[in-house]
């Protein structure tokens, strides 16, 4: 079996020593080693159940904004982890997150991409919260969006943010809970 799982560091040029033991190259509690760490596990829960399913694929892993960022690309039944609406990839990514806290012992917060899946409806949701955002500033009228998952609500409530004039909460209980939008007072 080759190795497929590709361990992106964050520079370490960048990163100013915040105490000695970090001066020393010892790792920072909560830092971006216990996040690699988390990935890595990560990356191994998910290359055997690639292995298990007979899907290709590889698995990138990054850390990016405090968190561990894996994801799975190039195979062709891909499309099959992520499901209608993402709600496997949600799955999987809830798994292996139980799995990094099985070996770690502590919550992860790790996020999972499936065939660039998570990436694309990102930018979907950044401009369907841009237009119903503006589309609220000018009606002035309130919108409540369909149900959506944390992370879909989240780049949705981000995307608000960045229209004057306008606010957002979510609403409801999961799974239908949902973003409203609406003119600020």
């Amino acid at each position: 079996m080759s190795e497929t799982i590709d361990t992106i560091d964050a520079d370490k040029d960048d990163v100013t020593p915040e105490t000695d033991a970090e001066a020393a190259g010892e790792p920072k509690a909560g830092g971006d080693d216990i996040l690699v760490q988390e990935g890595d596990i990560a990356g191994d829960y998910l290359e055997r159940l690639l292995d298990l399913l007979d899907y290709d694929g590889d698995i990138d892993l990054d850390v990016e904004a405090g968190r561990a960022i894996v994801s799975i690309d190039g195979g062709e039944d891909l499309e099959k982890l992520v499901g209608p609406r993402g709600t496997v990839l949600e799955a999987l990514q809830e798994l292996t997150r139980l799995a990094v806290q099985q070996e770690t012992g502590s919550r992860s917060r790790l996020m999972l991409d499936i065939a660039g899946w998570r990436a694309d409806r990102r930018e979907e949701l950044k401009e369907l919260g841009r237009s119903t955002a503006e589309s609220v500033l000018k009606s002035g009228e309130r919108v409540r969006l369909q149900p959506m998952s944390p992370f879909e609500r989240k780049v949705v409530h981000d995307a608000v943010a960045t229209v004057s004039g306008v606010t957002s909460e979510s609403e409801g209980e999961d799974p239908k809970r949902r973003v409203v939008i609406f003119p600020e007072a």
